[in-house]
């Protein structure tokens, strides 16, 4: 009887991953508390305006399926002109509790060196109830510093237009990075991981924040958009190009990025 359960045991894990390679990768693990995953290895090489479960925006930027370059699989190349954009864009990702984790690789080929404090983002979550768009990922060039630096940021809210950046994370270009950002409404707070290790530095919340003296409040969130835009005009350089990879959103924290 027992080895007769230990088989049963054995096919039923065997079914389990079976049925969760058949599906589509915005679907797999959803019991785990998956809200969205997308590893772009299942889509046509070439430009693409949608995958499972997102779709595209762009102006001035696109959005490509290239071989990739680490190693099997396929990865998205952004492209973008000037201060143009490309995203790509999760139009209903709701979580329970209003907050979700996500984690992706990435790598920016250049970070601007011109003008003076330009400003970009990688990540921003919004919702229809509010305004306030909230960037976990982003930075901003610091001609004080000499150099690009992250920091999460947030417009249009009571808080203003600001992106906390701090010359304690600088910005690599051209290496790639495995990526993990907190959403957590308990405290309006977000907190940023790299390569599996908390940027304490980074860290926002309800009364610690880069704005005005108001609260920093999470909307109802419903979107999330991952790619690239540069804010300012007659940027240099004049173009910019991103890498991006094993993207998952998830209730709890989806890891993988080692630390």
């Amino acid at each position: 009887m027992a080895l007769l359960r230990k088989a049963a045991a054995a096919l039923s894990a065997a079914a389990a991953v079976l049925l969760s390679a058949s599906l589509p990768a915005s679907a797999a693990s959803t019991s785990s508390g998956t809200l969205a995953r997308e590893t772009f290895d299942r889509l046509p090489l070439g430009p693409v305006s949608e995958g499972h479960g997102w779709t595209a925006d762009t102006a001035g930027g696109t959005l490509a399926i290239a071989p990739s370059t680490t190693g099997p699989g396929r990865e998205l190349r952004i492209h973008t002109e000037g201060n143009g954009r490309a995203f790509l864009v999760f139009p209903e990702l709701t979580a329970p509790g209003n907050s979700y984790w996500a984690r992706l690789r990435l790598r920016v080929d250049a970070f601007p060196t011109a003008p003076d404090w330009a400003h970009w983002t990688l990540a921003e979550a919004s919702g229809s109830d509010s305004p306030t768009l909230v960037r976990p990922l982003g930075g901003q060039y610091a001609p004080t510093d000499n150099g690009n630096f992250w920091g999460v940021g947030s417009d249009l809210g009571p808080t203003g237009d600001w992106t906390s950046w701090r010359t304690s994370a600088p910005a690599t270009a051209g290496e790639w990075s495995c990526v993990e950002f907190h959403l957590d409404a308990t405290d309006n707070r977000v907190t940023v991981y790299f390569d599996g290790v908390e940027q304490p530095d980074l860290t926002v919340s309800t009364s610690r924040h880069g704005g005005t003296s108001d609260p920093f409040t999470f909307p109802t969130f419903d979107t999330l958009r991952l790619g690239w835009q540069l804010y300012q005009a007659d940027p240099a350089p004049s173009s910019y190009d991103i890498r991006m990879d094993d993207i998952a959103v998830s209730t709890g924290r989806v890891g993988g990025c080692g630390g």
